[in-house]
């Protein structure tokens, strides 16, 4: 194979390579919260790091006369974390914490909802292109709630920088090329097709 850089360039990367700065975030609240849905635009807008989520699913080692054979096993859903920017409203910030206090209070040792309504209906991470335009991914994360809050320092020394916070997320499944809103999120489902706009097909 001969080193040519032109051959490279016409076989790698030839849509010039993703961003991993390009991106935004979306997510609905569940009912109980609706007082903080003005919130959203913003998170979407403080949202500053996210990730394209894991894709695992487990090896079942079967042995057989001293040897083992691998089969595939069950899919599992690492958890999934954002970093957010502190405004000096904390509009976001107070968002999650009466999140997390609907799956159980920090004074009483109850559940402020019904069932399992403290989970989201769905969120999305979107990927976009350098040119702005089209998105050229997107991952919706359904059953979503927050797990963990992270503490944010306070330091006499901290100058010149935005304080955030990092939120981390159990959820039950993401699909590939769906869309915020759907009641079915699945690639091609009959709302992601028909929800009027917004539907990301695979890539």
């Amino acid at each position: 194979m001969a080193f040519d850089i032109n051959t490279f360039k016409s076989n790698g990367l030839t849509r010039g390579g993703a961003r991993p700065s390009l991106f935004q975030v979306e997510m609905s609240l569940p009912a109980e919260l609706a007082a903080f849905n003005s919130s959203l635009p913003k998170f979407t807008f403080t949202c500053r790091a996210a990730s394209v989520p894991a894709s695992s699913v487990a090896p079942v080692e079967v042995p057989y006369f001293g040897r083992k054979i691998k089969l595939a096993g069950d899919r599992t859903f690492a958890d999934w974390n954002v970093t957010v920017m502190n405004d000096e409203d904390y509009a976001v910030r107070r968002m999650f914490e009466e999140w997390s206090s609907l799956l159980n209070h920090n004074e009483f040792n109850i559940k402020y909802t019904d069932g399992n309504n403290y989970k989201t209906a769905d969120a999305v991470v979107t990927q976009f292109s350098k040119q702005g335009g089209p998105a050229i991914s997107a991952y919706t994360f359904i059953g979503m709630f927050p797990t963990e809050i992270s503490a944010m320092d306070l330091d006499w020394d901290a100058t010149n920088t935005i304080q955030t916070f990092n939120v981390t997320f159990s959820y039950d499944y993401w699909v590939a090329g769906a869309q915020l809103g759907s009641t079915d999120a699945r690639v091609g489902g009959a709302a992601g097709a028909g929800a009027g706009g917004g539907f990301i097909p695979p890539v």
